[in-house]
């Protein structure tokens, strides 16, 4: 690994464990400032907003500013505002900071994704990604427990401070970033970007779609997870709280192990099985009265949900054009979060009236209604690609053989 790519990834790592240090206690100070329910539903809620509409201008903002400049922007707009965040802020302020905090994660989560994209060898990208995911992963696993517990024994300031301090190292990689349009190892969203028409344009135009909507598809099944298995009618708290960490764990090294195997032997291969074994995960849920049955479906969806997110990303990345590379990221993003907010929010609605064991099962069902856009999108991308080295070989037999 070079140098210049351990510094993307230690930035992409502080960015997110910023992220989920205050996921949790950013609604806490919201009710400590008087807030209802509502209301500090809100406060992560307009973070993710804020994200989504970073993501969609990035491509825009990266032809105009390059990498480096975008990166050390997102990463002020995402850490210096957090001091605000200190015992005692009304909730406006509260809101507002968590959007601007927004703006600024979207941009680095993409610029972190579009750099390790273009310093990546195509013929290791997959299984780079999958490091990367590792190295995206891990935060959620640590930080996140983490920020609760050290908010519970020794109170938010000492959470704020740390989530400043993580938002803000990424600008330390400033000074070893190049991000000019002539510099070849990180080229810049030029005339790409302007021919598409824009990002959403751009799902059409480098065939981005297949996988944006699988990719979608799974994420609004991660944000139910996430949001509703420790609310679930019937689930002991420390049953999900060991299937949400069994997801977490399994997601991480199923990502890694499917760039691995993608390298190898492609990637959209992998997206018809893990839309199937997410679903399986999800539709196990059906018996939430059952620990063993929680457990399983959380491992199996978890796998699913790893290899998908490896697999879309290294399929949107190999058919975005050589000056795209932001485009591809930035959309993959878009889909991560969009899915990851919409998916709790249908679902509130809908386990209000089935159920939570119905409910887990017609988001396995959602899953299953992309299945024929990852055939296609698999059968697309072989008679595009060049041979991989599994069919090179398989061929090699099977001549050998005659």
């Amino acid at each position: 690994m070079s140098g210049v790519l351990a510094l993307v990834f230690l930035a992409e790592f502080s960015a997110l464990t910023s992220f989920y240090l205050l996921l949790g206690g950013a609604p806490r100070l919201a009710v400590a400032a008087g807030a209802s329910s509502a209301g500090a539903g809100l406060v992560n809620g307009v973070l993710l907003l804020g994200t989504v509409a970073a993501e969609l201008a990035a491509p825009l903002l990266l032809r105009r500013g390059g990498y480096r400049v975008l990166l050390v922007a997102g990463s002020l707009l995402f850490g210096a505002p957090v001091l605000v965040l200190l015992p005692g802020a009304t909730l406006a302020s509260i809101v507002i900071v968590s959007a601007v905090r927004g703006v600024g994660f979207g941009l680095t989560t993409v610029m972190t994704g579009t750099l390790t994209a273009a310093l990546l060898p195509p013929q290791r990208r997959g299984e780079g990604l999958g490091l990367f995911g590792v190295v995206a992963t891990a935060p959620g696993i640590i930080a996140l427990p983490a920020g609760v517990w050290l908010a519970a024994h020794f109170g938010m300031a000492l959470v704020v401070g740390l989530a400043a301090v993580t938002a803000l190292a990424p600008v330390a990689a400033f000074p070893w970033l190049r991000d000019r349009p002539g510099e070849r190892t990180m080229p810049a969203e030029t005339g790409h970007a302007r021919r598409a028409g824009g990002l959403l344009a751009s799902l059409r135009q480098d065939g981005q779609l297949r996988p944006f909507v699988i990719f979608a598809a799974t994420t609004v099944a991660a944000g139910v997870v996430v949001s509703f298995l420790p609310l679930a009618t019937g689930v002991a708290g420390n049953v999900a709280a060991a299937g949400l960490l069994v997801q977490a764990l399994t997601a991480t090294i199923s990502r890694w192990l499917a760039g691995r195997y993608g390298d190898r032997c492609g990637h959209a291969r992998l997206l018809v099985p893990a839309l199937a074994i997410a679903a399986a995960g999800m539709i196990a849920m059906i018996w939430l009265a059952s620990p063993p049955a929680v457990i399983a479906g959380m491992f199996l969806f978890g796998a699913g949900f790893g290899i998908s997110q490896n697999a879309t990303l290294a399929v949107m990345i190999d058919r975005a054009p050589s000056d795209g590379l932001g485009t591809a990221s930035a959309l993959w993003n878009v889909a991560y979060d969009a899915g990851y907010g919409a998916g709790p929010a249908v679902f509130g609605l809908f386990a209000g009236r089935t159920g939570y064991p119905a409910a887990f099962a017609v988001t396995g069902l959602l899953i299953l209604v992309a299945l024929p856009v990852a055939r296609s999108a698999g059968v697309e991308k072989r008679r595009s690609a060049p041979t991989t080295r599994c069919e090179a070989k398989s061929a090699s037999l099977l001549k050998g053989a005659r």
